[in-house]
């Protein structure tokens, strides 16, 4: 349905076009930023303004940020030998909020994907390569990506190309989630704790 309106009919469709927001969701946001006060839609319009005008990313690991190199690459208490290897700067988020990693990072921008034409050339592969032999004293590279069919390709292709490089190369474990049933976990993930499994 279109509405008689051209100026809310074209947000809609800029809105839908965002990752997972559907025409549905994209005509209710619509609505509601209608109904809101001018100064609070003012303010997001700004706010989004000034993401694309002051957010980069970092010349370093790729993270995003307003400072470059970012804070964490700037961070002198962070543990420069290990370097934890990321898909997106949203993987740097949800692994710093475990404050367990005290190492840096590099963010790839994606996973290898031939069908979607993401080859090797267009990931941060090769500003990886160059950190690693700029950055002597790198023991460890962490993989940290997606348990899928495109994260396991990257992780074999990564694990290939950095052993002359590096001395060791870990991946993040996979299995049982805190807190589940095994009754309820399903075979691969099974199988993957019991490949995984920890001396006690």
């Amino acid at each position: 349905m279109l509405y008689t309106s051209p100026a809310l009919e074209t947000l809609i469709e800029r809105l839908s076009s965002l990752p997972t927001i559907g025409r549905k969701t994209a005509a209710r946001l619509a609505i509601y930023l209608f109904k809101q006060p001018d100064a609070e839609v003012k303010s997001l319009a700004e706010a989004l303004y000034h993401l694309k005008e002051r957010v980069r990313t970092c010349s370093v690991c790729g993270n995003i940020t307003e400072d470059d190199p970012c804070a964490i690459c700037r961070d002198p208490r962070r543990d420069q030998s290990i370097i934890c290897i990321v898909e997106e700067p949203n993987d740097v988020l949800v692994i710093e909020r475990t404050n367990e990693f005290r190492g840096l990072y590099h963010v790839l921008g994606g996973s290898l994907s031939p069908l979607d034409g993401v080859g090797p050339d267009e990931l941060r592969i090769r500003e990886l390569l160059l950190r690693l032999s700029e950055e002597k004293g790198v023991r460890e590279v962490i993989l940290a990506l997606d348990p899928n069919v495109e994260g396991e390709a990257t992780v074999l292709y990564l694990a290939r190309l950095l052993h002359p490089i590096v001395p060791r190369i870990t991946r993040i474990a996979r299995g049982i989630p805190i807190g589940s049933d095994l009754e309820f976990v399903d075979d691969a993930t099974l199988a993957k704790a019991l490949e995984g499994r920890l001396l006690v």
